[in-house]
């Protein structure tokens, strides 16, 4: 059930501790200085911060981090930790988590580690923003949920509210990163602790999200390849089967296509259009491992015209052609 921030004590006590790692705990805030929580013996589960507006500053242990809109900050349990709003930041607004993470998390946020178990994600593009704040407000509302009828539903428009436990304070709507004029902020601003298996599983999820969608970055890279074409090979990767051609792919990462066939060729070693064969050659073996789509679907799922010359090729880099490929993974099931 949803816990009002004006039913807690209103200033944080000399070290506040934290909820019970089994427990899921979401909420929202918009804190004014001198808002700050310290745990100087650490606190028993994670807890997961969102910046939305103002800054926060975050300590743990003997690393620390600003915390701007966009940066997603992560504290691990059983280390000192300390945070705050950001000197000259004026105010602070983010989501927070109290949760235990699933284990799959901790690979993802690993490239982002600063010591003593403190993750700092760097500021994510807009579009990932926007995916990221409706993933929290989703979550704020999956966990009220009792498992009976549909879960509720969060307007985006609603300001929502929240609070570290056992710290509180006065909260505002989230802002949009413009540090408000001085002013006396209201009570109010809700917690939501997710209660029920399902809330909390659901809440999970929403995070998990949160998780992937700022820390993919940290997907092996290839060492001393230029952005531009690490982007391209991306780009090749998430949609094999797109129409791209040498010119699409340029434009996507701001190069002549000239200058991008040059430097793709030169810096993976094969150019644009045999990696995006390669891929689109992958991408269609795992259809036909999965799923069973006809060859001709399977062909135009992968971005191939013709089923001809999908077939060609196929046989090419396999030895068989698709068909067989097929039923070669069934036999030896």
């Amino acid at each position: 059930m949803p816990v009002r921030a004006d039913d807690v004590p209103g200033t944080a006590a000399r070290a506040d501790p934290s909820p019970p790692p089994g427990q899921v705990i979401i909420g929202r805030f918009d804190q004014l200085p001198p808002y700050a929580v310290n745990r100087p013996r650490g606190a028993d589960s994670w807890l997961f911060t969102w910046t939305t507006g103002g800054g926060g500053l975050l300590r743990q242990g003997t690393a620390e981090t600003a915390a701007a809109p966009g940066d997603l900050v992560v504290l691990g349990p059983g280390v000192p930790q300390h945070y705050t709003v950001r000197p000259g930041a004026g105010h602070w607004a983010f989501w927070w988590v109290h949760c235990q993470p699933r284990a799959s998390w901790t690979a993802w946020l690993r490239p982002y580690g600063t010591g003593d178990r403190l993750y700092a994600v760097p500021s994510a593009p807009g579009g990932t923003r926007d995916r990221v704040d409706a993933a929290f407000r989703r979550m704020l509302a999956d966990a009220r949920w009792t498992g009976e009828g549909t879960p509720p539903e969060l307007d985006a428009a609603t300001p929502g509210g929240g609070h570290t436990p056992p710290a509180s304070g006065t909260a505002t709507p989230v802002g949009d990163g413009t540090p408000p004029a001085p002013r006396a902020a209201p009570p109010g601003g809700e917690v939501a602790v997710a209660h029920g298996t399902a809330a909390r599983e659901l809440a999970l999820c929403s995070l998990e999200e949160v998780v992937l969608l700022t820390a993919a970055r940290s997907e092996p890279r290839r060492s001393g390849a230029d952005p531009r074409i690490r982007r391209a090979e991306d780009l090749i990767a998430a949609d094999p089967g797109a129409p791209h051609t040498v010119r699409s792919l340029a434009e996507c990462v701001s190069l002549s296509p000239s200058r991008f066939a040059h430097l793709f060729t030169e810096q993976l070693g094969h150019s644009p259009m045999r990696a995006l064969r390669h891929a689109r050659l992958r991408h269609a073996a795992r259809l036909l491992e999965a799923t069973e789509l006809p060859v001709e679907r399977v062909a135009a799922a992968s971005g191939f015209g013709s089923p001809f010359h999908f077939s060609r090729v196929f046989r090419q880099r396999y030895g068989v052609p698709p068909g067989e490929y097929r039923q070669g993974l069934r036999d030896r099931d």
